[in-house]
């Protein structure tokens, strides 16, 4: 194997430099794909406050003296791990929030078992994120909260603030979130009735494994999500910095995590296939869920090139609450990089932590 090696070592230093650099570029990426350890993430110190089955809320230590009244409670979606809004220091939402000095919690699902395959979407938004909610007004001292829900956290948490007129929202904060399915894109095709037996999927699996989701998000641009990242890795293994971010990245996306089968069953019937959220026409146990309700001021984030909840799924929003300080931003950045990557630093974080500032007093 050795005089193997050193054959191979000899070919190679005999080739002409542009091919040399080529086969280099090669070999770097095979290391970091096949040798290297996985990235630290979630480093931004917490202390876990409150817990119900699996899920667990986090409040992130101070950095400085609090100089805003009104905590932020952080949700996110049913699916991968929450840990993409605090992937890296120096790269994470929930680090900048702490650094400007707000009191941030975020709710964090856990990973589901099979005994929670009959867990419905309204058991986490009827049961779990009012008495997480609560859990920060008691925790903080504050007699009101924002709440930002990335992804489907904000549409789960547009039904949350639907149905809890009594808990004192002052700022709602939904990044990348759908809330028309009517048009839903490749999704709506994958998704529809007449090819896609719902029922026997759930039926059949329980919960939902992450690889079914992951494999659906890529298929929407299958060349781009599935040899895109590689071969860009190729062209950039010598880019060190380029490197760790790749690295972190394809950690969180390898990282998901259960869907647990009713919620799913209840996520694709009545909001992708029936549209029943923004139609006015979806119930959480007896109780029709109306937007109209929302009062609290709102930023509203959607990214130019998001293909999971396009601009259109996410501005619908506007036209539905009843809030008078409302603000729809449109991001030119993707589903995933509107919270990670330089324009995630320069813009996102900013939009946001600027907003929350004028109306955290």
């Amino acid at each position: 194997m050795t005089a193997y090696l050193t054959e191979w070592e000899k070919y190679i230093k005999s080739m002409p430099s542009e091919y040399k650099s080529q086969v280099n570029r090669f070999k770097r990426a095979f290391e970091i794909v096949a040798t290297e350890p996985e990235p630290e993430v979630g480093l931004t110190p917490k202390e876990v406050i409150w817990k119900k089955n699996k899920s667990k809320l986090y409040r992130y230590t101070p950095t400085q003296k609090k100089l805003h009244k009104t905590p932020i409670l952080m949700v996110y979606a049913m699916i991968n791990k929450p840990y993409i809004l605090d992937l890296t220091p120096g790269n994470s939402l929930v680090e900048y929030l702490v650094d400007r000095g707000f009191d941030v919690y975020l709710l964090d699902w856990g990973t589901p078992g099979l005994e929670d395959s009959h867990m419905k979407l309204e058991d986490y938004v009827v049961d779990y994120i009012p008495k997480a909610a609560k859990k920060v007004l008691r925790t903080s001292g504050a007699s009101e909260l924002s709440v930002l829900g990335y992804c489907m956290g904000g549409t789960m948490t547009s039904i949350f603030a639907a149905l809890n007129e009594d808990i004192p929202l002052k700022n709602l904060i939904f990044m990348t979130s759908p809330f028309d399915f009517s048009e839903t894109g490749l999704y709506g095709h994958f998704l529809d009735e007449r090819y896609f037996n719902l029922d026997k999927a759930v039926d059949v699996l329980g919960n939902i494994p992450p690889e079914m989701i992951d494999f659906g998000n890529k298929m929407l641009k299958p060349i781009t999500n599935f040899y895109g990242p590689y071969v860009t890795l190729v062209d950039r293994s010598e880019n060190q910095r380029f490197v760790e971010s790749w690295k972190l990245m394809q950690k969180w996306v390898a990282d998901g995590i259960p869907f647990p089968g009713e919620s799913y069953r209840q996520w694709i019937r009545e909001f992708y296939q029936q549209n029943k959220l923004i139609n006015g026409e979806l119930e959480v146990r007896g109780k029709k869920v109306d937007l109209a309700n929302i009062k609290a001021n709102v930023l509203n984030i959607a990214a130019s090139r998001d293909h999971i909840a396009m601009p259109h799924q996410v501005e619908a929003l506007m036209d539905v609450v009843s809030s008078k300080d409302k603000e729809y931003k449109l991001l030119q950045t993707g589903h995933v990089s509107v919270v990670f990557g330089p324009k995630a630093v320069n813009e996102t974080y900013p939009t946001i932590g600027d907003w929350l500032e004028k109306r955290s007093k």
